[in-house]
């Protein structure tokens, strides 16, 4: 620690090859670790990998994991992420815009995905999941003249549907909760109470509590707890931002009121918590 440097986090934009814009593209494990310079990332487009053969890692904001055949990782914009040991790893990876998907159920997905997941699906659907991938490297490996948009982000959504992530809600995710998520991530920065988005969204506070809980799991007060506290740890590990400073980004009043809330959620203050956390790699 005394002999290293804090690792600083490189922002990637969305940059497709050939020049015109596609909201989809598919590349190989082989092709990554040719681009892959080992640094810690947050790009503004969805990344989902998905292993054939191999072992690696990935680390996703505050979680490692250990990739091998059959893992798929998807890691959305925002999420602050870095490539481990990925010699082996054979598969595909899709980088795609936010707005990509077309389908509803598969909007609803990419969406609803916080942090990063990484799961093993069901022996009986990978075959499944294999053909949707082979579909969209095969379109997007299509002449230019030959290759649509429209097509690429339809059989995206495939793929979407037919992965199933653990991490996004299941049926239950209702009218209610759909509209409480969206609300959340424009306002959770200026407005940390729950009767704020019953007002908004026209829901009494008890209504749009259980729309959430049948969702999730969770009450809407915990849902909008966790959002803003994933991203003060982003603030704080990632862009090194003082206590005050994170304060100020989320709309506390004082540094003292972050602080407490902070306690309260994870038992650490502001600043213990970043020095156990930010990222520092030896010189």
């Amino acid at each position: 620690m005394k002999n290293g440097h804090v690792t600083k986090v490189r922002q990637v934009a969305y940059q497709p090859p050939g020049g015109t814009f596609a909201p989809v593209e598919t590349m190989s494990f082989a092709t990554l670790r040719h681009l892959n310079d080992g640094s810690t990332q947050r790009a503004d487009f969805h990344v989902l990998a998905a292993v054939r053969r191999g072992q690696g890692g990935v680390s996703m904001d505050f979680s490692g994991h250990h990739l091998t055949a059959r893992s798929v990782v998807w890691i959305p914009p925002g999420v602050v992420h870095r490539w481990s040991d990925i010699r082996d790893l054979a598969g595909d990876i899709v980088l795609f815009v936010p707005t990509a998907p077309v389908t509803p159920a598969s909007r609803d997905l990419a969406s609803g995905l916080m942090t990063g997941a990484c799961w093993t699906p069901a022996a009986a659907a990978w075959p499944l999941v294999t053909v949707a991938l082979a579909h969209l490297r095969l379109e997007y490996g299509a002449p230019p003249g030959g290759r649509t948009s429209e097509l690429s982000s339809l059989l995206l959504s495939a793929l979407l549907l037919r992965l199933d992530p653990p991490a996004a809600p299941g049926p239950a995710g209702n009218d209610a909760f759909l509209r409480f998520r969206q609300a959340v991530e424009e306002d959770f920065r200026s407005h940390h109470d729950v009767a704020h988005y019953a007002r908004r969204l026209g829901y009494s506070p008890r209504t749009l509590s259980r729309g959430v809980h049948a969702a999730t799991g969770r009450s809407a007060k915990d849902y909008l707890c966790e959002r803003l506290l994933l991203e003060a740890k982003r603030l704080l590990a990632h862009d090194q931002l003082s206590q005050a400073q994170c304060g100020q980004r989320l709309g506390f009043s004082d540094a003292a009121n972050l602080s407490a809330f902070f306690l309260r959620e994870t038992g650490l203050r502001p600043g213990a918590w970043q020095r156990a956390h930010v990222v520092v790699s030896a010189t």
